[in-house]
């Protein structure tokens, strides 16, 4: 089995990604230049990949997903993983972070209270073609993607199966579930250990929002499957507006991002 056969096969690389898919949807706000260069630039980086690997005949990538490299940020860094750990697994998070407003104040900041995400996997992209990879959560942000049980979907017009869900148990601790029926890989409840801010031209959200910033967690006594920390990392949108003036009590804004699993 060649490499071209493998990126078909994952990310969906054939001539009726177009064909209007019965999930999920290209959101209808984004018929516009922006949406187009998403998942335009993403086609076309797969189709160089495509081509090159048929001319040159790679064999299809083991997909070691522990030799995977997270992408750092030139400057003021998050802090790398603690020795000893691996990387576990790759995955793209879609989904909404979670807002409230007061209404007493309208010019006070929105308050975080969470974020909900469909985890995509994406462990042998992370392997093999990590410039596919940072590209991904750019083009999940031009579908509707609906947060819901099921783990039969799809990411976009990728072939990308999900791997789990993201949540929070409460106002301070992000969950994470990894276990499925095609994989145990392990729960994490965090605590957030690191944040820094997304790079300037970190892809900004549908409605023209910033992206939410990348962070370390580290997983909770009770995690298991050996889960140690959890990366935040090559966000999409997901920042909530400079102030309340105008919104309603609960809101919530769309993102995506990359989130990486170490294990020990």
């Amino acid at each position: 089995m060649y490499a071209s056969t493998i990126l078909v096969a994952l990310l969906g690389a054939t001539s009726g990604v177009f064909a209007a898919p019965a999930w999920p949807q290209v959101h209808s706000d984004l018929a516009n230049t922006v949406g187009h260069e998403a998942v335009s630039d993403y086609f076309n980086l797969l189709a160089r990949k495509v081509d090159l690997a048929k001319l040159l005949k790679f064999a299809a990538p083991n997909c070691d997903v522990s030799k995977a490299q997270i992408p750092t940020l030139s400057t003021n860094p998050l802090p790398t993983p603690a020795q000893g750990l691996v990387v576990k697994h790759v995955a793209v998070g879609r989904g909404t972070q979670n807002y409230t407003c007061s209404g007493t104040d309208p010019n006070a900041a929105p308050t975080l209270v969470g974020a909900v995400a469909t985890l995509f996997n994406a462990s042998c992209v992370a392997a093999s073609y990590p410039d596919l990879l940072h590209a991904l959560p750019r083009l999940a942000l031009q579908f509707d993607l609906p947060y819901s049980a099921s783990t039969e979907e799809k990411m976009g017009p990728t072939n990308l199966l999900v791997s789990g869900k993201h949540f929070f148990t409460n106002a301070t601790t992000p969950f994470f579930n990894l276990d499925t029926a095609r994989a145990k890989i392990g729960e994490a409840p965090c605590s957030k250990l690191n944040s820094v801010n997304a790079p300037a031209d970190a892809p900004k959200g549908r409605q023209g929002e910033a992206a939410v910033g990348w962070l370390r967690l580290g997983a909770n006594k009770d995690a298991t499957g050996n889960l140690q920390q959890v990366y935040r990392v090559e966000t999409a949108g997901g920042s909530a507006p400079a102030t309340c003036k105008g919104l309603p009590a609960s809101f919530e804004v769309q993102y995506a991002a990359e989130y990486w699993f170490y294990a020990s």
